[in-house]
């Protein structure tokens, strides 16, 4: 696991061990090749090989019509939540592709399928993530490595809190939707973790560039052909 904040790492690390699970803690910012590069090699040297990629790593960036935003804040947003996801992938796709083996997993988000209205700079750089995904599967298709985007639904965390404190910048629907996540806690975790363990399974080898949400009825994923439009940046519709 690989984040830049060592209390979130000591914490995840905690909740795998607990789980009955191995942790190696890395600390790195997704947005310095370097350093991720850097973190790969230990992960290979550690486990063997790196055979599934979850990308969560994302930040809310400003929030409010856009002309109020800072150029900066936009600019962090996108360098973390699209260039952070392309670093890795630049990072781990060599040895992917010589095993012809791997999976890669991109978390999306509000704004990757449809408009976010003061919410440019995460939708943005979400809905280029989609497209990213979409593209890399293409290209990598042959080499038996599959890359997909998971949209997790509205969960409790720190950007809840974020949108609930920006008040009228962030906009009547998106502090109506905040306020409900708060009091229920949004999409159990138990629906995503389902979600991304098929996605990054071999059930899911014949799946690549698209785009599932959680409250899809994705289930049917595991024995049907997937139709063309279905599942992509498009997404025309849900099954």
């Amino acid at each position: 696991m690989l984040a830049r904040s060592k209390p979130e790492l000591d914490l995840a690390q905690l909740e795998i061990e607990h789980a009955g699970g191995i942790a190696l803690r890395l600390r790195a910012d997704v947005r310095d090749p370097d350093q991720i590069l850097t973190a790969v090699d230990r992960m290979i040297v550690h486990f063997g090989s790196i055979d599934a990629v979850i990308c969560a790593a994302g930040i809310q960036g400003p929030v409010g019509p856009l002309v109020e935003t800072s150029a900066k804040a936009w600019m962090e947003t996108v360098e973390t939540n699209l260039f952070g996801v392309v670093n890795v992938c630049r990072a781990v796709l060599p040895g992917m592709i010589a095993r012809r083996a791997g999976k890669i997993l991109v978390l999306s988000g509000g704004g990757a399928a449809t408009a976010r209205p003061n919410f440019t700079a995460y939708s943005a750089s979400k809905a280029a993530v989609a497209r990213l995904v979409e593209s890399l599967a293409g290209e990598v298709r042959d080499h038996n490595v599959q890359v997909n985007c998971m949209s997790p639904g509205g969960a409790y965390t720190s950007m809840t809190d974020e949108i609930l404190h920006a008040g009228e910048k962030a906009g009547w629907k998106e502090i109506e939707d905040a306020q409900q996540v708060r009091m229920t806690g949004g999409v159990a975790a138990e629906k995503q973790i389902d979600l991304a363990l098929f996605l990054t399974s071999s059930k899911a080898n014949h799946i690549s560039g698209r785009l599932v949400h959680v409250r899809d009825d994705w289930k049917k994923l595991e024995r049907e052909n997937v139709n063309s439009d279905l599942y992509t940046l498009r997404r025309v519709q849900k099954v």
